[in-house]
């Protein structure tokens, strides 16, 4: 990247928005797509952009995050100087455990001053996306921007808290709204944005002053007339994970080919390797339309499913349009229909399972049914 840039993500930031799979994680560690983690998003995001240090602001459940990114030697981040760089809840500033988003990057003004970079690019983990994060921050910079803030078109809102973008023919905002009561089509801001690091550091400064704790009520939405926010328009493939039925749609809509290409076709999505055996599909195996990852051993039947690493499928099983998760068990003579499985979860021989689209029959981490 020929900007200097530094990237800070929110590991869980939205984990009230999936309570079932962030409850012994938290949602930049949820597991997605078979062998990814929702943080591999964006952090490959970044790195194919050519950042090379990153922050992670974390706050509860993060061991398995801990567990996932390792040294970041799978993300080419196992440097000397920078890389990946864990920043804790507490701070030198607080003892509290911060509540909202401009709490948390008060805690992190220690990391940004000591950075040197002139931008930074600030990003959660509710989206699975592959941006261009250089051509975002090219952008702001031609816009001459104080913020830059990532939107997408959108005609379905599942989040309980939303920020919806109004820019005019320039792409400044001119009107930014939160939680609006609207229908059709609406400028739904992706959680990304992009601003000058000394500019972030005084904006938080002055938060602080005045008492200030939402960024998006506080900073955003009372100052859209006086800072030059401007919107950059994100027109590839976008799915925002806000519920458990969302994370189901998304999760089935890797079976289309289209959205595998646009995903992973452009530029690699990195994310933990292992060395995990071929899957062993036995006799009377029968799949279709699946996503099928390393280690599985099926004699069942899958169908317009995904199934993570180490799963095993009993004889005379049927599993459809389920997402069954990693060292997972399904026992003989299973029916799972629209059904989510955490980790390690045990379907005991005869069991019916079936849930619906909009609400999937969900089975927690390590339960037996």
């Amino acid at each position: 990247m020929a900007l200097s840039t530094v990237g800070v993500i929110f590991s869980h930031i939205n984990d009230d928005n999936l309570p079932e799979l962030s409850h012994h994680r938290t949602m930049a560690s949820v597991p997605f797509g078979g062998r990814y983690r929702l943080i591999d998003f964006a952090l490959s995001n970044m790195v194919n952009s050519g950042i090379t240090t990153v922050g992670i602001v974390t706050k509860n459940n993060y061991q398995s995050l801990i567990d996932h990114l390792g040294s970041g030697k799978d993300w080419d981040l196992a440097r000397k100087y920078g890389g990946i760089i864990l920043l804790p809840p507490y701070s030198d500033e607080t003892e509290q455990l911060y509540t909202t988003r401009l709490e948390g990057l008060m805690g992190i003004t220690g990391f940004l001053n000591h950075r040197s970079e002139e931008y930074v690019v600030i990003s959660d983990c509710d989206g699975i996306a592959h941006m261009d994060i250089a051509d975002i921050v090219r952008f702001h910079e031609e816009k001459g921007a104080d913020i830059t803030m990532v939107y997408h078109e959108e005609t379905h809102v599942s989040s309980t808290y939303y920020i919806t973008l109004q820019p005019d023919d320039t792409g400044r905002i001119r009107e930014l709204k939160i939680n609006p009561k609207a229908e059709g089509k609406l400028n739904l801001y992706v959680n990304v944005m992009v601003m000058s690091r000394q500019f972030l550091i005084n904006t938080i400064q002055s938060a602080v002053q005045r008492g200030f704790s939402s960024f998006g009520r506080d900073i955003l939405a009372k100052n859209v007339d006086t800072l030059r926010i401007f919107g950059y328009k994100f027109e590839g493939y976008y799915a925002a994970v806000n519920s458990l039925a969302d994370y189901h749609r998304h999760s089935l809509e890797l079976l289309q080919k289209p959205v595998r290409d646009e995903l992973f076709g452009a530029r690699d999505i990195y994310t933990k390797v292992r060395d995990s055996a071929p899957s062993k599909y036995l006799e009377g195996a029968s799949v279709k339309d699946s996503l099928i990852s390393d280690g599985c051993v099926i004699e069942g039947t899958v169908e317009n499913s995904v199934l993570f690493r180490g799963v095993k499928v009993g004889k005379g099983s049927v599993i459809r349009n389920s997402i069954v998760m990693q060292d997972s068990v399904i026992g003989e003579n299973v029916r799972l229909d629209c059904v989510i499985t955490d980790k390690n979860a045990v379907v005991r021989d005869g069991r019916t399972l079936a849930g619906c689209a909009e609400l999937p029959y969900f089975i927690p981490k390590g339960r037996m049914l």
